[in-house]
């Protein structure tokens, strides 16, 4: 009896036991009773790409991810996936993503206005600070984050605002309030400005603003968010751990690495804190990322691969979560979501609260136009080129569905340390044989000084030319199509007069002129400027004999003017491609009081194409007079100098007439991170100086050349070069700021 009993409970205890089994198998299965498994990913910056190389380890051994949770890079790698994008088409983003793209946030320089490429030839490099009421005031960052958001774009699949738990997979991302310091975590919102929220690094971009709270990275509060995955429900975890270690000792040699290490200890601290959040079930996957930093945008596909590394050494515990191929495919399929663009046509395109800018005046920028379809790319551009006028420091967009139409609202932060601003210009220059020159210059511009974007420009230079100039630009329109523009300047400048090779004079030319111009923008293309001019011109002698004097001690001036201007250059001081070319013409007019009535003229241009990393730069250059009137001595071409003849001194070679053409080849031989980095070329160039001031000097056609390396620096262009003339001139040069 008590043998079939023992049998009996045998029998309980097997079907119990494969019961028990059958409803573990159903669990490994069924999505609702398998544990929920939660991706944490944590903020790194460009060390988050190995964070794609986790995920594609996941995916090989099927696990499913129920909801994701990210900090910073975490959060933009976590809502590309939560959204859908596939890991080949985030390799693909990945492989275009640098630092030049994610941090130049001007438009393509073709795309600015005249009135800002022109600063360009100027000496002005430093950005542009606020002065209000004796206060100066600057930006909140380095960057705005206007281009970070146009990238941010293209990671998230679904754009505009939505509930994250609505996101194909459930998604949080999380931030830090810059005023209270608490961490904010996202469940709903706009994904570009979540996602650029979150990896608002302090001092580099400006912080986001959302419901009213300024928002910079999560790093600094929850830079490993497990709990917030807890919070979402999860039963096991899977924490990416990215973050950058501490510096040693040695390493901590400057300002820059020690304010780097008070960062990564904060967010150390809070990692640290998470990192004993998790339980005995848990995966932590820590890659090994060697040297990468945070700032290593332009390696994001070899730090990818590290990820896969440091995933595959948990690959057993990954194992126990993997799901069967088909289920795992139905799961994927229903969390990657085909991407259809919204085309459909905006009714309205709203700026709201716009104090000082003219909203049609930013609308005219625009190339996206209410009744027509949508184009991402287009309003990307269209973002880049309202941030480029310079009045704002913060630009994004969203769309709003309102009863019976469709609203694009821009919103546009005008900048809070506007509307005037103050710029600083440094030019030095050497030929390394007694000749070197320098010039300062501070420049201070009014904005919007009514409702067409007036603007008011008062420049104090000092050095070699000493000046105080003033323009008041005052459009006629709402585009700029025209414009007035009256004028004054004070300049003292000096100049030298040689006999081959033989400095045998120097001047000084003092004048006082104004005037005024009625112009024309072309849409960016270019400017078109007629004007009147008068003025008193006295140029005096500096050294050289007295038989060199200019003579009368005071010459009235009054002239017509004509100015034309077109640049397409993308690059100001190293060129890749483009075009620019210039047509003065100055007629000095008896009707209007001149006393050396003449006509100069001259022309220029420049076209730039490049063939990979080969880079051909074709310039010419030409004027004369019109009419029998003789240029005076003091308005005559002064030519030579670096690029401009090499070998011969600058200003070396003057007469009434100048042709001049060049050949330049460069390329970059040192790639920059946040600088273009530096560049290597050759000139080769021919010009001649016709009816030269001194007879029998230069008068023939000439030939030089020059080799120089040169770099687009913070403090403007720096070139060192050495020129060489057919006739044994030679000379040793070097620039800060622009050589030609």
């Amino acid at each position: 009896m008590s043998t079939w009993i023992l049998r009996a409970l045998l029998m309980v205890l097997s079907i119990t036991a494969f019961s028990v089994r059958a409803e573990d198998a159903v669990q490994n299965t069924d999505p609702h009773k398998r544990p929920k498994i939660c991706l944490v990913l944590s903020g790194g910056g460009a060390r988050g790409a190995a964070h794609v190389g986790v995920l594609k380890v996941l995916e090989q051994y099927r696990v499913p991810i129920d909801c994701i949770v990210g900090t910073s890079m975490g959060s933009l790698v976590g809502a590309a996936y939560a959204t859908g994008t596939t890991l080949p088409e985030m390799d693909k983003i990945l492989s275009t993503i640098s630092t030049e793209l994610l941090f130049k946030e001007d438009p393509p320089r073709q795309q600015l206005t005249m009135r800002r490429k022109q600063d360009d030839n100027s000496i002005l490099f430093t950005p542009e600070v606020g002065l209000s009421n004796g206060e100066v005031k600057v930006g909140k960052g380095l960057v705005s984050g206007v281009q970070l958001e146009t990238v941010l774009r293209r990671l998230a699949k679904i754009k505009g605002y939505y509930q994250f738990d609505e996101l194909p997979i459930p998604y949080r991302a999380v931030a830090t309030d810059l005023v209270t310091g608490k961490a904010v975590v996202f469940s709903e919102g706009d994904l570009a400005l979540v996602m650029r929220a979150s990896m608002s690094v302090p001092g580099a971009v400006s912080p986001a603003e959302f419901n009213g709270m300024m928002l910079v990275d999560g790093m600094l509060t929850s830079n490993l968010p497990v709990q917030t995955a807890r919070e979402m429900g999860a039963d096991i975890i899977i924490a990416v751990n990215v973050g950058t270690p501490l510096l040693k000792r040695e390493q901590l040699t400057g300002i820059f690495g020690v304010s780097g290490q008070m960062l990564s200890i904060l967010t150390e601290q809070n990692v640290q804190e998470s990192l004993a959040l998790l339980g005995p079930d848990d995966i932590l996957i820590s890659p090994e990322l060697g040297d990468y930093s945070t700032g290593d945008f332009d390696h994001l596909t070899k730090i990818a691969p590290l990820g896969e590394a440091a995933a595959l050494k948990v690959s057993g515990k990954l194992t126990a979560l993997s799901m069967p191929a088909e289920e795992y495919a139905a799961v994927r399929r229903k969390q990657q979501v085909v991407a259809v663009a919204d085309t459909r046509p905006v009714n309205e395109i709203r700026f709201d609260n716009l104090k000082r800018v003219n909203p049609a005046s930013v609308q005219a920028t625009m190339k996206t136009e209410v009744g027509k379809p949508v184009d991402q790319a287009t309003i990307d551009s269209d973002m880049r080129r309202i941030y480029g006028t310079g009045d704002f420091e913060h630009v994004n967009y969203r769309f709003l569905e309102e009863p019976n139409k469709r609203v694009l609202a821009v919103e546009a932060v005008e900048k809070s340390w506007g509307p005037d601003y103050l710029r600083f210009g440094l030019g030095l220059s050497s030929d390394f044989s007694g000749d070197a020159y320098y010039n300062l210059l501070v420049s201070y511009r009014q904005t919007w000084l009514n409702s067409l974007g007036a603007e008011w420009r008062n420049d104090l230079q000092l050095g070699r030319t000493s000046s105080i100039a003033t323009e008041f630009y005052q459009p006629l329109d709402e585009e700029s199509y025209l414009f007035v523009a009256p004028h004054a300047k004070f300049e003292q400048r000096s100049t030298n007069l040689y006999a081959g090779n033989n400095r045998i004079a120097s001047y000084d030319v003092l004048s006082t002129l104004a005037g005024v111009d009625l112009g024309s923008q072309f849409n960016r293309y270019g400017e078109l400027r007629l004007g009147v001019v008068g003025g008193l011109l006295n140029p005096t002698l500096d050294t050289g004999p007295q038989a060199l004097s200019p003579g009368e001690s005071e010459i009235k001036q009054g002239a017509y003017t004509l100015k034309l201007r077109f640049d397409q250059l993308d690059s100001a001081q190293f060129p890749r491609s483009g075009w620019r070319s210039g047509v003065n013409v100055f007629n000095s007019n008896a009707s209007l009081g001149t006393d050396q009535p003449y006509t100069k003229w001259d022309v220029d241009g420049t076209f730039v194409i490049s063939s990979g990393d080969n880079i051909f730069n074709f310039s010419a250059k030409a004027g004369g007079k019109f009419g029998d009137d003789p240029l005076p001595r003091y308005d005559q071409f002064q030519w030579g100098g670096f690029l401009q003849q090499s070998g011969y001194s600058t200003g070396q070679l003057v007469g009434e007439s100048l042709r001049y053409g060049r050949v330049m080849y460069y390329r970059r031989i040192m790639q920059g991170t946040f600088l273009d980095g530096a560049y290597g070329g050759v000139s080769l160039e021919a010009g001649k100086v016709g009816d030269p001031l001194i007879p029998g000097y230069f008068d023939e056609v000439l030939k030089s050349g020059a080799i120089f390396i040169g770099s687009d620096t913070p403090l403007g262009g720096a070139y060192l070069g050495y020129g060489y003339a057919e006739d044994g001139n030679s000379a040793l040069y070097f620039y800060l700021g622009r050589p030609f």
